[in-house]
């Protein structure tokens, strides 16, 4: 079965069509810039070219950065305020006139690594961190999903986690890649303090160069980078719209 996975990011916006029987991308994802100001008819548009682009007519699922109540966005700290309280679902149909599925982006790349990646057969609690503009999570338990736990958001010395760890916040404080360890790790501490992790799953663009900060991490749980890399979001958006598929 094949279904069409966007992964709409605050700088980016990919997609792919995906085998959800073994998670394998059918062809090679396409990567188009998130606009600026990203308000949700300007991405609603871009999310309508990429679905042209496969010449794609069946349903398509969709992570999104934010909480996701029934397909309502109902947060949106790296889009444009006007998305808080969009029905997402029903935009991205109106748009494209394919059915959509919409799910936190986070929990998406969850679901994917949980089936296909680094979480397969594992039980406890397993949470995963992506890694990008912002900070996403998602929180297992014996393979169930927590849906929303937007632990990005949590505060460390009086600041939002992801405005002083996140992969942005890296480069807008232009840190080396040791001095911005310190930072994630003081933030991967506190969620282990919180949430006793039996493994955490590091994900999202900057999980392809793990090797630069995980020698800096000194978390006691067991610390993996995602096998999927950064095309879990895209993968496990598809997955959530399986119950969509005739």
């Amino acid at each position: 079965m094949e279904v069409l996975g966007l992964d709409i990011g605050g700088s980016g916006i990919k997609g792919a069509v995906v085998d959800i029987n073994s998670g394998a991308l059918m062809e090679a994802r396409i990567r188009i810039a998130t606009p600026s100001p990203s308000k949700p008819k300007r991405v609603a548009d871009v999310v309508a070219d990429i679905v042209e682009h496969f010449d794609w007519r069946g349903p398509v699922g969709c992570g999104f950065p934010s909480n996701v109540q029934n397909g309502v966005t109902l947060s949106a700290a790296n889009m444009h305020k006007k998305w808080v309280g969009t029905n997402a679902e029903e935009l991205f149909i109106k748009a494209t006139g394919c059915p959509f599925r919409v799910v936190n982006d986070a929990d998406a790349a969850g679901l994917a690594e949980m089936k296909f990646g680094a979480g397969r057969n594992r039980d406890g609690v397993v949470l995963i961190v992506t890694i990008g503009t912002g900070l996403g999570t998602a929180l297992f338990t014996d393979g169930h999903l927590l849906p929303n736990a937007e632990l990005g958001h949590i505060q460390i010395d009086c600041l939002d986690a992801e405005s002083m760890a996140s992969d942005a916040a890296r480069k807008r404080d232009n840190l080396s890649w040791k001095k911005w360890a310190e930072r994630f790790d003081r933030y991967l501490c506190e969620l282990e303090r919180l949430l006793s992790p039996d493994l955490i799953i590091l994900g999202g663009g900057v999980s392809k160069i793990s090797e630069k900060y995980t020698p800096y991490l000194t978390v006691n749980a067991e610390v993996v980078t995602a096998e999927l890399l950064n095309d879990a979001g895209i993968v496990g958006a598809a997955l959530a719209a399986e119950s969509l598929v005739a």
